[in-house]
């Protein structure tokens, strides 16, 4: 009503003649009806104004715009009783936008004031490395902060420097923000650069903790998409940022045909490989997905994150052995699955090597021939075996188990029938055993650090990453293939221990790096493919082929005699007797070497 008035008193010089006042009451009697009706329609009533943003200012002008244009039809056809002057028809939607807009927007600002106005003042100093999409929902959440206090955003656009991102300016580059930091009296910096390649964002990050600035980034933008988290919960780096590699591409539409609308079964599902599978395995929506471990405990576990999850899909949590013929047979037949991802394994290197060496035998190759021969006998149509690069000329038990495990699976390959795949790959970051939280522990107690030897390297990848690739490596196998996941360069251990210490605040000098010796069974250098192996190129350019020494079905009869039979043996003898069935295994010369090796320990800073 207002902005019909207006928009007369305008076209009249604020002096509007008794003709025209008459036909300005007589048309608002149905242009105002008529704009509101429009504006009920598309919505412009239900919008929450504290909230009000360019959706808001799009719908907006989408509605002004068609009730101005029915406006103008109604008088051109009708020529309903009056004159109403071609301007007015020009300035009223014009109005109507500024006084509809502006009272959203003002009434927006005024509230945020009132709720935020102290925060934007107060807070802690940081820098934001980055000044693009993800710098900007940055800079919207955080201004809503008492916590934190944006000063200036680094880019190394050079187009950028000097600009002004939501009140905030682009002060540089990346690179010079130790600089900056220090003239501003800056102890944090948040990395906001996700599309920066990951060589380069540990450039940043390492360049930030040798400054001993508290280095945070955003969160992950699978976090940000399933709702979980918000860009203003940041996070202190961690050393999977520093050893981050370049996303994995799948191809979604063939892991939807393997596993929409199907069920899948993983083995070993409580654990950190089989716990992150079933996580992967649910965004493809299968019909069922069945978790089945030996530990209860970790099954609850698996059970209260996935069911807060509240998705649409059955899972169904199941106890039991994969050594326990009768269960697995009996779960295979009641559930039916198309895809079965064994994950269950002993993978402990010192812990199988001595006193436990028949119960790693039995868990790793006995536990993987129940489950896959029972799979076989219920036509399930893959079996996905989870092994790792410790079977590779193994020095360990458990690397010569799992060995034994691939050819277990190999043996079992027929023509038709179950097709079994094996995927091989190195250390993951997180997992259950890794160096990574011992690490943690030992620097919040002052340190020492203990590292076995200052040359022993290690294959690193996250959780997430080698789980996408064993679904792909699933997805791609025909039958009775090894594939070998691009576990990228290998880490030098002593590094990692010392990117740690910087990550946490502290100088290289403040915290000791001790070295132990070689564990029993413990390798210098881990190795992807066995000296008589050779790999083949596949469609996914982070998995090859291993063309590998392979068996036949009796030789599997025979290794599952001996197997059984070494429960009631000297584990020096099952350990010599070892060799005749993994021709590559070398305990002994391990040992050896191990002792010659590791006189004593040593220290350095």
């Amino acid at each position: 009503m207002l902005a019909w008035w207006v928009a007369f008193l305008f076209r009249f010089n604020f002096d509007i003649p008794a003709p025209f006042a008459e036909s300005m009451l007589q048309s608002a009697a149905w242009v105002i009806p008529l704009q509101a009706t429009f504006f009920l329609l598309c919505g412009l009533y239900r919008g929450v104004w504290r909230f009000a943003s360019l959706p808001d200012l799009q719908r907006l002008i989408r509605a002004i715009g068609v009730a101005a244009v029915v406006v103008v039809a109604i008088l051109f056809m009708f020529q309903p009783h009056g004159v109403v002057p071609r301007s007015v028809l020009i300035m009223n939607p014009m109005l109507l936008l500024l006084l509809m807009g502006g009272s959203r927007i003002a009434y927006r600002a005024w509230k945020e004031h009132r709720l935020y106005g102290a925060a934007q003042s107060s807070g802690k100093p940081v820098l934001v490395l980055g000044a693009g999409d993800a710098a900007i929902a940055l800079l919207k959440d955080l201004s809503k902060s008492h916590e934190w206090r944006i000063v200036g955003l680094l880019d190394d656009k050079q187009s950028m420097f000097g600009r002004e991102l939501l009140g905030v300016k682009v002060l540089g580059k990346l690179s010079d923000f130790p600089e900056i930091a220090k003239a501003m009296s800056v102890q944090h910096v948040i990395v906001a650069i996700p599309s920066a390649r990951q060589q380069r964002r540990r450039q940043i990050i390492d360049m930030a903790s040798q400054h001993k600035l508290k280095v945070l980034t955003v969160p992950s933008l699978e976090d940000l998409m399933s709702g979980r988290v918000s860009m203003a919960q940041l996070r202190p780096v961690e050393v999977e940022d520093l050893l981050g590699r370049e996303p994995v591409v799948l191809d979604d539409d063939g892991l939807h045909q393997l596993i929409d609308s199907q069920v899948v079964m993983v083995t070993g599902a409580g654990g950190s490989i089989g716990s992150e599978l079933c996580r992967q395995l649910l965004k493809f929506q299968p019909s069922m997905l069945v978790c089945f471990d030996h530990s209860e405990f970790s099954l609850y576990s698996l059970e209260q994150e996935l069911t807060a999850l509240k998705l649409d899909v059955r899972i169904e949590y199941l106890v039991g052995d994969v050594k326990n013929a009768r269960r697995v047979q009996h779960v295979l037949a009641s559930y039916q699955p198309s895809t079965v991802f064994h994950a269950a394994a002993y993978k402990h290197v010192p812990m199988m090597e001595n006193r436990n060496v028949a119960e790693s035998l039995s868990n790793n190759v006995l536990g993987t021939f129940t489950v896959a021969s029972a799979c076989k006998a219920a036509g399930v149509n893959k079996f996905v075996l989870v092994s790792t690069d410790k079977a590779v000329n193994p020095t360990n038990v458990m690397g010569a188990s799992k060995r034994l495990a691939e050819m277990v699976c190999q043996g079992l390959q027929a023509e038709t029938g179950t097709r079994f795949v094996v995927v091989r790959f190195g250390n993951v970051l997180g997992s259950s055993g890794s160096v990574i939280p011992k690490f943690k522990e030992q620097i919040a107690l002052g340190g020492p650090v203990t590292v076995t030897h200052p040359e022993i390297t290690r294959y690193f990848m996250s959780i997430p990453e080698a789980c996408q690739l064993v679904m792909q490596a699933g997805l791609m196998g025909k039958g009775g293939e090894i594939f070998v996941l691009d576990m990228g360069d290998p880490i030098k251990i002593v590094d990692l221990a010392r990117a740690m210490i910087r990550l946490s605040g502290l100088g290289d000098d403040e915290v000791d790096i001790v070295f132990s010796g070689l564990r029993p069974g413990e390798k210098l250098y881990e190795e992807l493919l066995a000296d008589d192996e050779l790999t083949l190129p596949t469609p996914h350019d982070k998995l090859r082929i291993a063309v590998a020494r392979s068996a036949d079905e009796a030789w599997v009869v025979a290794l599952l005699k001996w197997v059984d039979k070494s429960s009631s043996m000297d584990e020096a003898v099952v350990k010599q007797e070892l060799k005749m069935w993994v021709e590559e295994y070398a305990g002994d010369i391990h040992a050896s070497l191990s002792s010659a090796l590791t006189p004593g320990s040593s220290t350095i800073h």
